[in-house]
C-alpha cells in the first residue's frame, strides 16, 4: 500500500462551521506508517457527491478513509452510499444493538429508535469496534478496493485509527516511514531565506524541502519519504544541521519550538528577570510569555500603557518626549522599557508601541509601524518596522518581532 486518500464528509466542513482536524490526525499517523496521503477531499452530506468522491478515490489509489456520516440522523448517509457502491446490502446486527443499549444504560438513557441504523453493517464488511462512541468503524473490501469508514467525532476517530485501522494498514505497508522535521525562523522573508539555502535539496538528498510561511515566520520542513526509521532519523538530523549552518541567525528553534519559551530559557539560564511594557499589542507579548509553563520563574509582569497618561504615570515617559516624538517612536519605546524594568526590578525588558490600525496612520507613521525596545541590564536596543496585514496580524507580528529582538540580544550577550 503506497498511498491512500482521505475523504472528510459533512456540510459543516464546507460551510467553515467545523474545522477539519481529522485530516491532520490521519495525515500524521499515516505518514508515520509509511503510507503517503495522495489527496484530501471534503464533500457535503450529499449522497451523489459522496458516491462520486469515494469511487474516484478508489480508482486513483485503491484505498480511501472516509470520516463522518455514520451517525443516526437523516444527514448521516455515508454507510449506505458506500455499501451500495460495493454492492453490500445492510444487515442488522443484534449484538451491536445490544451494545448500544448497554452503553446508553451506563449514562441512564435509552437509545432512540433511529439509533438502530448504527447497528446496520454492510454484508461482508469488517466491524471495527468503537469503544469511544456509538458508531462502529467499518472496513469494506471488494473489487473496487478498500474503503475504511470512521466516525467524524475526533476522539472516536483517533481511538479507532490507532487501535483498529493502523494495525491493519501496517501489515500492508512497505515498512518505511514518512517523517518530517522543521527548522523555525523569524524576521526573514521567505525569498531571502530560500536564497540563502538554495541548492540544499541536492545536499540533503534524499530529503525533500518545503518552505512554510506564516505570521510568526517561515518554517523550513525537511521530509524523509519511505525510508527505514533509523535511516530517516539520521538523514533528517544531517539535514537540520545543514539548514542551521546556512541560516543560523534567523533560526530560533526546531520542530514545535515556541519563541517565548526560547526567550524564557535564555533568561533562566542567566538568572535574569523579565518585564514588559505594551501599547499597541495590548498585553499580547505578556500572554505569549505566560502561556509557557514555568514562566513565573522569569517573568515578573507587565504594564499595558495604552493611553499616554499611563505611559507618563506608570512608566515615567516624559511629557515633553511624547509631545516631541509622539507615542509611536523609538524614543518613547526606549523610555517605556527603561521605566518598566526600573519599576518592576527586572534585568530584561520588552516595550512595544505602534499603529495597529485600521485607522490612525499618517504618511509619516503609517498603519503597521511598530517601534520595539529591548533591554538587557543597562543596554537598550531600539528598532522600528512596518508590518503588513490587518490589526490582528500586525499585533501578532509585532509581538513575535519583540520576542525575537530580545532573543537576539540575549544570544549576543551569551556569546
Amino acid at each position: 500500500m503506497a498511498s491512500i486518500e482521505i475523504l472528510t464528509i459533512g456540510t459543516e466542513l464546507l460551510l467553515g462551521l467545523t474545522l477539519d482536524t481529522n485530516s491532520a490526525e490521519l495525515g500524521r499517523a499515516l505518514g508515520a506508517a509509511g503510507i503517503a496521503v495522495a489527496r484530501r477531499t471534503s464533500v457535503g452530506d450529499d449522497p451523489a457527491a459522496i458516491r462520486d468522491a469515494v469511487a474516484e478515490a478508489l480508482a486513483r489509489t485503491g484505498t480511501v478513509i472516509c470520516t463522518g456520516g455514520l451517525g443516526p440522523t437523516a444527514d448521516d448517509v455515508t454507510k449506505k452510499v458506500v455499501a451500495d457502491l460495493f454492492g453490500m446490502p445492510l444487515d442488522f446486527h443484534h449484538d451491536l444493538w445490544q451494545g448500544l443499549i448497554d452503553r446508553f444504560a451506563r449514562f441512564g438513557r435509552v437509545p432512540a429508535e433511529k439509533n438502530r441504523s448504527q447497528a446496520e453493517v454492510p454484508r461482508g464488511a469488517k466491524i471495527l469496534p468503537n469503544r469511544w462512541g456509538t458508531a462502529p468503524g467499518l472496513w469494506l473490501e471488494g473489487q473496487q478496493g478498500v474503503a475504511i469508514l470512521l466516525p467524524g467525532v475526533p476522539s472516536e476517530l483517533r481511538g479507532l485509527l490507532h487501535h483498529e485501522v493502523l494495525p491493519r494498514l501496517l501489515s500492508r505497508a512497505g515498512g518505511g516511514v514518512i517523517r518530517s522535521r522543521s527548522v523555525r525562523t523569524t524576521g526573514v522573508p521567505e525569498s531571502t531565506l530560500a536564497q540563502r539555502i538554495t541548492g540544499i535539496e541536492q545536499v540533503v538528498a534524499p530529503l525533500s524541502v518545503a518552505y512554510l510561511p506564516g505570521l510568526l515566520g517561515v518554517d523550513v520542513r525537511l521530509t524523509a519519504w519511505n525510508l527505514p526509521a533509523a535511516e530517516a532519523d539520521v538523514s533528517l538530523a544531517a539535514g537540520i544541521r545543514e539548514v542551521v549552518a546556512r541560516a543560523g541567525e534567523w533560526i530560533y528553534g526546531e520542530d514545535d519550538a515556541d519563541l517565548a519559551a526560547v526567550v524564557l530559557n535564555l533568561a533562566r539560564g542567566r538568572g535574569m528577570k523579565l518585564a514588559t511594557a505594551e501599547s499597541c499589542t495590548g498585553g499580547g507579548v505578556g500572554a505569549r510569555i505566560t502561556d509557557v509553563p514555568g514562566s513565573s520563574e522569569v517573568y515578573l509582569g507587565g504594564v499595558i500603557a495604552y493611553d499616554n497618561a499611563i505611559k507618563e504615570s506608570l512608566l515615567d515617559v516624559p511629557t515633553a518626549l511624547l509631545a516631541e516624538h509622539g507615542a509611536v517612536s523609538e524614543a518613547v519605546a526606549s523610555a517605556m522599557v527603561r521605566g518598566v524594568t526600573r519599576h518592576l526590578g527586572a534585568q530584561l525588558g520588552i516595550a512595544v508601541t505602534g499603529v495597529a490600525g485600521p485607522g490612525g496612520g499618517t504618511p509619516e507613521k503609517p498603519v503597521g509601524l511598530v517601534c520595539i525596545a529591548v533591554a538587557v541590564d543597562e543596554e537598550v536596543a531600539v528598532s522600528r518596522a512596518v508590518f503588513p496585514g490587518d490589526r490582528a496580524e500586525i499585533r501578532t507580528r509585532a509581538g513575535q518581532a519583540a520576542l525575537n529582538r530580545l532573543r537576539q540580544m540575549l544570544s549576543r550577550h551569551a556569546s
